[in-house]
């Protein structure tokens, strides 16, 4: 056994990780998202311990309602790699298909995807777990609206970050659901939050809807004004991400990297 030849296969590695941040970033970004995560899960639990806190359509809704709207960003998201996976993206944009067309045909998928995932989820959530809409009465509408509008402003902005960086980046769009859940209080109000960083949950608007869900669920209700905030803030993150996708693509094709599009390329 020659040990130079072993090493080499680690110091490929190491020379991949550090020109890579797309590499490096997932070695410590889950274990930190999960601490930080099931931290705060923790405190709210254990305020809520002598309480007769409905948890089912609390906490496995909670889980149903982000899984939504991360199958909804996935759904566009997956579209887009299947082109990129199979080298089709170039042959795409070589036929009279329109940028508008090309993300209106990712909607759509995105939306079939979505819905199919959304009636598994129902039917293990309802005949496992006992767990119905009819908990959260005709909230659910609004609420499912919301968080599709936003999952699909971040299914574009994912595509956009990609196609700007290059297949590799595809390591920077996985996360983005689980890197968002801690400030999105899915799981716990956003007053469980320390002070300093609750502003970040005021800027997404899942933090509306979770908020909203669990009124809903305490008889609380849902404040009209902050449903209304919800569904502002997801129609300016679509119009934000497309936007950001059209100048990226507008660079692509002017500097070429479409032509260039390859496993690795980084432009």
């Amino acid at each position: 056994m020659n040990l130079s030849r072993m090493a080499a296969i680690p110091l490929r590695q190491f020379y991949l990780y550090r020109g890579s941040v797309a590499r490096l970033v997932p070695m410590f970004a889950w274990v930190t998202i999960d601490m930080v995560l099931w931290g705060f899960m923790t405190k709210f639990l254990g305020g809520m311990a002598q309480t007769q806190y409905r948890f089912v359509p609390a906490l496995l809704g909670a889980v149903l309602f982000w899984d939504f709207m991360t199958r909804v960003m996935q759904g566009v998201t997956t579209a887009f790699f299947e082109d990129v996976w199979t080298r089709n993206f170039l042959n795409v944009f070589g036929t009279p298909l329109t940028m508008p067309e090309y993300i209106g045909g990712l909607l759509v998928s995105s939306m079939a995807t979505s819905a199919v995932g959304l009636v598994v989820m129902l039917l293990v959530a309802g005949l496992g777990f006992g767990l119905s809409f009819a908990a959260y009465g005709a909230m659910v509408i609004p609420f499912l609206l919301v968080l599709f509008l936003f999952g699909m402003a971040l299914g574009i902005g994912a595509i956009a970050i990609v196609l700007r960086l290059g297949p590799a980046a595809e390591w920077f769009v996985w996360p983005i659901p689980a890197l968002l859940s801690p400030f999105a209080a899915v799981y716990y109000p956003v007053a469980t939050l320390p002070p300093s960083i609750r502003w970040i949950s005021r800027l997404l608007p899942p933090s509306y809807i979770f908020e909203g869900m669990r009124g809903v669920v305490s008889g609380h209700g849902v404040n009209g004004a902050l449903l209304g905030a919800a569904f502002a803030l997801a129609i300016v993150y679509i119009l934000l991400s497309y936007w950001i996708f059209a100048r990226v693509f507008r660079r692509a094709v002017k500097t070429g990297l479409l032509a260039r599009y390859s496993a690795e390329s980084v432009s």
